[in-house]
C-alpha cells in the first residue's frame, strides 16, 4: 500500500544565537500553503520567554521540549524525536536559523510518497539572507545512496521522514556532534528507500558559527575543525551498530571510515601535505555538499599506502 503521510510535525530546534533568525524563521512557517501540520520546537540552553518575544504572537498549539539540566544537543534532539515519532506518520526537519520557501511542507509530503527519507535541494545564502549564487543539490545522474556514508545530503534544515523509519534509526547517542548524518546513515544502512527533491525549497544560511561550511576555498581551521568532527562521526557509527543493516553497506563504511581515519593520522599532522591538499582541494571545485572538505577521494594518493 502507497505511504500517504497524514499527520506531520514540523520540528525545529531553539539555541544561544539564533534569536536574530528567529522571526524571519517563524514569518516563513506562517507562509506555508500546507497549514495541516503540528509545529514541534526543542529549545537547546534557550528559555521560552526569550524565544516567544523575539517570534511574536504565536499559537498555544506549539509543542516545547525543553532541555534538562545537563542535556546535550544531541540529546534534547533525540527526546523531541522520539516524542514525535509515536505521535505523528511523518516528521519534516527544518532549522531555525533558515527559511522554509511556503511550499516546503506540501513538497516534504510529496516527496514522503516516493521514499522513507527524502531531502529537498537549498538555495545558499549569507547572514543577511542575500544569494550567495550556490545550491547544495544533487545533479539528475546521481542518487543519494552515491553520496553516503562518505557525504551528506540530509541536514536537520532539508528533510522528512517517515516516522517508522526515523524509529528505527534512533536513539541518537548523546555525544553525537552531527545528528543529522547520523541518522541519514542509518538510515542508508538499513537500505531505506532514499529521495532527493531537486527543487530549492529552503534558503540555507551560511555564516562564521555554522557547524560547518558546504563552499570553498576551504581553511586550513575547517579542514582540521570538520575531519575531527567527522572522525568521531565514524567512530560513534561503528560503535553504534544497528539492527538489519545490508551487510555490504556495512563493509562500505567500514571502508570510508578507514579512508577517512588515514587521513586525520596522515594528512592533518603534516604541515606539507595539508597545504598540498588544500590547494588540490580548492582546483576540484566541489559542489556543495556536507562535510566534503574531509578526505575526499580523488585526493586520496596523499594518505593512502
Amino acid at each position: 500500500m502507497k505511504f500517504v503521510p497524514k499527520k506531520i510535525a514540523l520540528c525545529s530546534t531553539f539555541y544561544p544565537g539564533v534569536e536574530p533568525f528567529l522571526r524571519d524563521w517563524y514569518t516563513s512557517v506562517l507562509k506555508q500553503t500546507d497549514r495541516n501540520y503540528q509545529l514541534c520546537i526543542a529549545l537547546d540552553e534557550i528559555g521560552v520567554d526569550s524565544a516567544v518575544p523575539t517570534l511574536g504572537k504565536i499559537p498555544d498549539s506549539v509543542v516545547w521540549t525543553t532541555a534538562e539540566k545537563g542535556e546535550t544537543p544531541a540529546a534534547i534532539r533525540q527526546r523531541l524525536l522520539s516524542q514525535v515519532v509515536e505521535e505523528f506518520d511523518s516528521v519534516v526537519l527544518v532549522d531555525s536559523d533558515d527559511i522554509l520557501y511556503p511550499g516546503r511542507i506540501a513538497a516534504a509530503r510529496q516527496s514522503l510518497y516516493h521514499g522513507e527519507m527524502v531531502g529537498c535541494a537549498l538555495r545558499l545564502v549569507d547572514h543577511q539572507g542575500l544569494d550567495l549564487g550556490k545550491e547544495l543539490n544533487l545533479p539528475p545522474q546521481i542518487s543519494p545512496n552515491m553520496i553516503l556514508p562518505r557525504h551528506n545530503v540530509f541536514g536537520l534544515s532539508n528533510t522528512a521522514w517517515r516516522s517508522s523509519l526515523l524509529k528505527k534509526c534512533l536513539p541518537v547517542p548523546s555525544n553525537a556532534m552531527i545528528v543529522d548524518w547520523f541518522l541519514a546513515t542509518r538510515a542508508w544502512l538499513l537500505g531505506a528507500s532514499l529521495y532527493f527533491d531537486q527543487r530549492v525549497c529552503m534558503d540555507y544560511r551560511q555564516y562564521a558559527s555554522n557547524s560547518t561550511s558546504v563552499c570553498g576555498p576551504f581553511t586550513r581551521e575547517q579542514v582540521i575543525h570538520d575531519t575531527l568532527r567527522v572522525s568521531q562521526h565514524f567512530q560513534l557509527i561503528l560503535n553504534s551498530p544497528i539492527q538489519g543493516a545490508i551487510d555490504s553497506r556495512r563493509k562500505r563504511l567500514l571502508q570510508v571510515a578507514e579512508d577517512v581515519f588515514k587521513f586525520a593520522s596522515n594528512v592533518i599532522p603534516d604541515q606539507e601535505k595539508l597545504d598540498l591538499y588544500l590547494v588540490k582541494l580548492d582546483e576540484l571545485d566541489l559542489s556543495p555538499l556536507w562535510w566534503s572538505c574531509v578526505a575526499h577521494p580523488s585526493l586520496k594518493y596523499l594518505w593512502s599506502d
